[in-house]
């Protein structure tokens, strides 16, 4: 079964010097039918002013998943880490057992414009940790790049969950397809440009599920770029 999700139909709140989508129920957005799917709980489109940010706050027991569209994000936690995220750059933080942690878009006149994902660990109480990775264009281009892995496949940076993450960029006549193994399921997200993906039109911000179904296939691309979770 194969399932739409128009960007329209998230949640989207306002506060300034945030504006965000929620792909599933998070803080005042409350979707029965989209709480989670399998172990991915959260896809929050956000965009951050200059100068603003988050200031530091806590997480526990969550893979947390950043992927930088454009812009300069600063992040800086209580395990010692900081630095910059930008486009390419792909990092996750292993919250476990706890960790504080701030994300400041230090230009003076640019937003940041990204994507933050939360996947919910195998075990909880696990010792927390941080990577960061920068994973070239042309790695994704017309193909699929392994971002994260439970098992560090192809490159990829680890997380604790049966959950692979992998971005594609295409354009004109490229096509892609992805296979999925029996008893496995797929989320689709469209980050930027448009495309047909199994016969539906997609364009930025809209998603596919994928239960009981043997393939992803792509085409159509007008300056496409998606995320394509494969879980459990």
């Amino acid at each position: 079964m194969i399932t739409l999700r128009k960007s329209s139909s998230r949640g989207h709140a306002h506060h300034g010097w945030l504006e965000s989508w929620h792909s599933f129920s998070f803080a005042d957005y409350y979707d029965p039918a989209n709480i989670r799917f399998g172990s991915l709980r959260v896809i929050n489109e956000d965009i951050v002013q200059p100068g603003t940010g988050f200031d530091t706050h806590g997480h526990r027991d969550m893979e947390i998943f950043t992927y930088v569209l454009s812009g300069t994000l600063h992040h800086r936690d209580s395990m010692g880490q900081g630095g910059d995220i930008r486009y390419g750059d792909i990092q996750v933080m292993s919250a476990g057992t706890g960790v504080q942690h701030s994300e400041v878009n230090p230009a003076p006149d640019e937003a940041v414009h990204l994507l933050q994902i939360w996947i919910m660990p195998a075990k909880q109480g696990l010792t927390p940790g941080y990577q960061q990775k920068n994973f070239p264009l042309e790695d994704k281009q017309g193909r699929w790049c392994l971002l994260v892995s439970p098992d560090a496949a192809q490159g990829s940076l680890t997380i604790h969950q049966d959950a692979r993450v992998f971005a594609a960029r295409l354009d004109g006549a490229q096509k892609l397809d992805y296979e999925l193994a029996k008893g496995r399921r797929a989320y689709l997200h469209v980050v930027r440009g448009s495309l047909q993906a199994n016969g539906y039109a997609l364009s930025a911000g809209d998603a596919l599920t994928f239960v009981d179904e043997g393939r992803v296939t792509l085409g159509g691309a007008r300056d496409a770029e998606v995320l394509l979770f494969d879980l459990a």
